[in-house]
């Protein structure tokens, strides 16, 4: 024990006298391990505390704080009721220790033992001998946590004070001018309003005290290392002046007065701040400025040329109207909401009446946001906006004013986002139901194509909700919207009467069902007539149809109506099948398109998802096969990659998200039917028994190309379900893959066999199945290789399997591509791989497929690839050097643009030798990648900037129009450069740049007038 003491006295001395900070860290070490007593440092500290110079007592005071700061956890009750009064004592020493009395302070405060009555002796002591806004900063804020402590922990005893300690926290705060210490100083005020302190007589000092910084005028220096924020300032104090309706006869006055302030923001903060109050306040604090408020909020409304002040108004209003519709009427007191909503009407009611003028739009906003508020608001203004609209929908003639009565009547209607309607309420337009639809049915017939677009959202509006339309009315427009789809030929017109059959659809399928989908099949599945006065012509009749297909789909929204429109679809194809002249390939595609809707939009539907199953997959599949293995004669469209390529998203889909149980035995069947020929379940099997669609024969390409529509099926499969004969099945597609020479067999084959490896689980059986992979495609790449473009197809796709994965032989099959770089047969495919293994895949690889895709891939495989292509660049001979910077532009462009702006000082001369290259894909691919870059980091171009100006010159009269588009949109960039560094080269830029003025292309020279403007705008005030 007397070493111990020895060893303390030394920190002790070591601290004070010799201003060794580090002690105070040793000293609590030693009080943690129970060396010695927080007491005893008192004791041992007696000489320093006692001393007559000032700086000396502060020495101790800071070691005894900075001790507690570490130790004030391990505190006894009595040690810390010695340190409270020794510390409240300190408080009237001289001023250069009160910092670390405070210190000490803080430290006591988050004791758990702090003894009951404690909390009250601080802050008396604090409120009494501590002038706070005469400390500095960093003590203001301790003052400010030692009171969010004491509310934290000493809640009650502190409400004891009663009124006093809301009088001692304004005086403390009075004059704060720090924006760290003011987000404390609100902290606390939100304490004292929402956790019902006593306020006392001392409601507007508090008021006046923290409403003094309304608004907000603080911006943050640049790189402001407190990371303060002019919003977080904002928003807590805007919580302090909404927070206790007693601010109210303070507050809206100021309100009021700010909103006539020229400064935007300060209005914006104002509505805000209005917004929030309201729906914090009663009626009763509201009533008095009611008409002040309003009168500020419709000016803004009216007149602001800010969207964001005016939502800001609309927001405002609505929270008004809110509050007011709370108010419980007692039967001698004035109904502030209908008082309230008066002022609306009489300002806003009028402007209904002429729709030519602008001020109608700003008076829908006001009445549409008032009625959104509550339904006793809704109900009043619907009764005396909806009669009036009606009344000058019929009193004007012209379409033009007509078209905007009904959009003012359709914002009516349509419930706004985020209003409620209690369950039970009658609707408010129910009365007015009939002349609505009457108004709707009549606007749907005119001849101007804006008055009938407006007419159908209005239509679509009351057609969703509940009771404003009758079954009557169902069938009416039902019948209009088909109309408007298959013989309006205005395209806004007709887009519109689509989206709203298939939101109509949802709701109502049985009328659509019976009424417009007979329709849009009588249009679809007829054979072309011939011309006849009112029958369209082969072409019109030709997007006719691929508008009723585009229709059908959209309409699918409900899984009885997909169960009448799929088989209009498939017979459809059945008929372009069968040769019908009058399909054309383009709408056999449209019809695959909109079964591949028709699947997306059917996701979340059991229903739809097994009928998908058991009867399209199986029918498509009987059509392409039936197809495949017809003989001569006229070509069937669905032997065309497109249809094919269009079928192929359908059986993805349905196999990848559509009753997944069903999935994988659709899957199975699928598999059975290319591996063993077997056709039992498809539909109207009249197909020969012997085929095989996985092998290659002498004009067999029609048989073996359906293999994309085996990938489909099973590599969009989830990873959890196994694919039966995996073995055997990868085997077929990578002799397939290697033997067929019809590219878009021989492809899908490869995606195929890459989708099945990349999902494959890892073990020996896919080791085996890799090496047998691999082994194939090193000798399939030999130069005396017939098949070396389908090997190095199938060298592609399994490379991206693998790096998706992250799987070993990636980084094997990687280098593989980078030595075909040099090839001459190879190099520019093996150079454009690089932009696939980069980019997503549309129909397998991806991750809507279900696909093993590890995260950050693409920075992984740069980070490997790119020393690779660097040092073969350097080393590659002349003519083989653009391979590699198409490549690594490849990669680049793909990557993250944090990335790209890390990686491109080490890779700009690269790129600046990729712009001298001739390959047009390289210029392109380069300057694609520069010029974001440009934009982001023009200062890395500094040093390189004289080399840049010449290429970039140099190929404003490439021959590629891309080419030059882009370089002159990378000589615009370039102006973002300092002006000291780019001014000396602006005359010569000048007159370079008065070239391509004169180009035969619109669009470059629309780029070399922006590009000239900014060069010629260099260094101008």
């Amino acid at each position: 024990m007397v070493g111990d003491g020895a060893l303390l006295l030394g920190l002790v001395e070591e601290f004070v006298t010799g201003l060794q900070d580090s002690k105070a860290a040793d000293t609590a070490t030693g009080v943690k391990k129970g060396q010695f007593a927080v007491l005893e440092l008192v004791e041992a500290l007696g000489s320093s505390l006692t001393s007559s110079e000032p700086r000396t007592r502060g020495r101790g005071i800071q070691l005894l704080s900075q001790v507690l700061q570490q130790c004030c956890t391990s505190l006894s009750e009595k040690e810390v009721q010695v340190l409270t009064a020794f510390y409240e004592n300190r408080l009237k020493d001289h001023y250069v220790i009160t910092p670390h009395v405070l210190q000490g302070l803080k430290a006591l405060t988050l004791c758990p033992v702090l003894p009951t009555g404690l909390a009250i002796s601080i802050l008396k002591s604090l409120f009494q001998d501590v002038h706070v806004q005469s400390l500095m900063q960093t003590d203001r804020s301790c003052v400010y946590n030692i009171l969010i402590n004491l509310m934290e922990s000493r809640e009650e005893e502190l409400k004891g004070l009663g009124a006093d300690f809301v009088f001692g926290f304004v005086q403390a705060i009075d004059g704060e001018k720090d924006p760290r210490n003011l987000l404390l100083a609100f902290q606390i005020a939100q304490n004292i309003l929402y956790r019902n302190y006593e306020l006392g007589s001392f409601t507007e000092e508090l008021f006046e005290v923290t409403s003094c910084y309304f608004p907000i005028d603080f911006y943050p220096p640049p790189n402001d290392p407190h990371g303060i924020s002019r919003e977080e300032l904002i928003l807590s104090l805007r919580a302090v002046l909404s927070g206790t309706p007693r601010f109210a006869e303070f507050l809206l006055p100021l309100l009021i007065e700010k909103l006539d302030s020229d400064v935007q923001s300060s209005k914006l903060d104002s509505l805000q701040t209005l917004a929030a109050c309201a729906a914090g306040y009663g009626h009763k604090e509201l009533k008095e400025f009611l008409p002040s408020l309003w009168s500020s909020v419709r000016r803004e409304v009216f007149q602001t040329a800010s969207e964001k002040v005016e939502s800001a108004g609309l927001s405002a209003l609505r929270s008004l109207t809110a509050c007011l519709s709370c108010s419980v009427l007692d039967s001698d007191s004035e109904d502030s909401l209908n008082t309230f909503l008066d002022l609306v009407l009489k300002d806003c009611q009028h402007h209904l009446c002429e729709p030519d003028l602008k001020l109608v739009w700003p008076s829908t906003k006001l009445l549409q946001t008032a009625a959104s508020a509550s339904y006793r608001a809704s109900y009043k203004i619907t009764a005396a906006v909806v009669p009036l609209l009606l009344e000058q929908y019929n009193n004007h003639t012209q379409n033009a004013q007509r078209r905007t009565l009904v959009e003012v009547l359709q914002g009516f209607i349509q419930p706004p986002r985020g209003s409620h309607t209690e369950e039970g309420d009658e609707n408010p337009l129910t009365g007015y139901r009939q002349p609505l639809c009457a108004l709707v049915f009549s606007a749907l017939t005119e001849s101007s194509p804006t008055l009938q677009t407006a007419a159908v959202r209005t239509l679509t509006a009351l057609g969703t909700q509940p009771g404003l339309l009758s079954g009557e009315d169902i069938d009416l427009a039902a019948d209009h919207l088909t109309r408007l789809v298959l013989r309006e030929e205005e395209p806004q017109t007709c887009s519109a009467a689509m989206e709203a059959a298939g939101s109509l659809a949802r709701l109502h399928p049985t009328a659509f069902a019976s009424r417009m989908v007979p329709a849009l099949k009588q249009e679809i599945v007829s054979e072309a007539m011939e011309e006849c006065e009112g029958r369209p012509t082969a072409q019109s009749q030709q997007a006719l149809r691929q508008r009723s297909l585009k229709t059908l789909s959209t309409v699918s929204t409900h899984p009885s109506l997909v169960q009448e429109t799929v088989p209009i679809l498939l017979q459809a194809l059945s008929v372009s099948h069968k040769g019908s002249s009058s399909f054309e390939l383009e709408e056999v595609v449209s019809a695959c398109r909109s079964l591949q809707q028709i699947a997306e939009l059917a996701k979340d539907s059991e229903e739809s998802g097994r009928y998908f199953h058991q009867t399209v997959i199986p029918r498509l599949l009987g059509l392409a096969v039936q197809a495949s293995l017809q003989g001569g004669g006229a070509p069937n469209p669905l032997t065309e990659e497109r249809v094919l390529s269009a079928m192929v998203p359908i059986f993805s889909t349905a196999c990848g998200y559509l009753h997944t149980q069903l999935a994988a035995h659709t899957a199975s069947l699928v598999l059975s039917l290319f591996l063993d020929g077997d056709t039992s379940f498809l539909p109207e099997n009249n197909i020969p028994q012997q085929f095989q669609l996985l092998k290659e024969r002498s004009n067999g390409w029609p048989e073996t190309q359906l293999v994309c529509l085996l990938m489909a099926c099973v590599c969009s499969l989830p990873k959890s379900m196994e694919v039966p004969n995996t073995d055997r099945l990868l085997s077929e597609l990578e002799e397939l893959s290697c033997s067929c020479v019809h590219p878009f067999t021989h492809t899908s084959a490869a995606k195929c066999f890459a989708g099945l490896v990349n999902k494959h689980p890892a073990g020996e059986q896919l080791d085996s199945i890799l090496k047998r992979s691999v082994k194939r495609i090193e000798s399939g790449l030999s130069s005396d290789s017939p098949n070396r473009i389908q090997v190095f197809t199938l060298l592609l796709w399994v490379s991206k399997a693998l790096l998706l994965r992250y799987h070993p032989l990636s980084t094997t099959l990687t280098d593989k591509l980078l030595s075909l770089l040099v090839d001459r047969e190879l190099g520019s495919l093996a150079a454009d791989g690089f932009a696939l293994l980069m980019n997503d895949s549309t129909d397998v690889l991806n991750r809507a497929c279900h696909a093993d895709v590890r995260m950050m891939y693409r920075q992984r495989f740069f980070t490997e690839t790119a020393p690779k292509l660097v040092l073969g660049f350097n080393c590659a001979p002349e003519e083989r050097k653009s391979s590699y910077l198409k490549a690594l532009s490849h990669i680049l462009n793909s990557l993250p643009r944090q990335v790209q702006i890390t990686e491109l000082p080490s890779l700009l001369p690269l790129l600046l030798e990729a712009l001298c290259c001739p390959d047009h894909g390289v210029q392109l691919s380069t300057l694609s990648c520069l010029h974001p870059l440009l934009l982001d980091t023009p200062q890395v171009m500094t040093s390189h900037l004289g080399t840049l100006l010449s290429r970039l010159l140099g190929l404003t009269a490439s021959p590629a129009m891309k080419v030059r588009v882009i370089s002159l949109q990378c000589l615009k960039a370039l102006t973002r450069l300092p002006e000291h560094v780019v001014l000396p080269s602006r005359p010569r830029m000048l007159r370079a740049l008065a070239v391509p003025l004169g180009d035969k292309k619109r669009l470059v020279r629309r780029e070399a007038v922006l590009a000239r403007g900014e060069w010629f705008l260099l260094g101008s005030p």
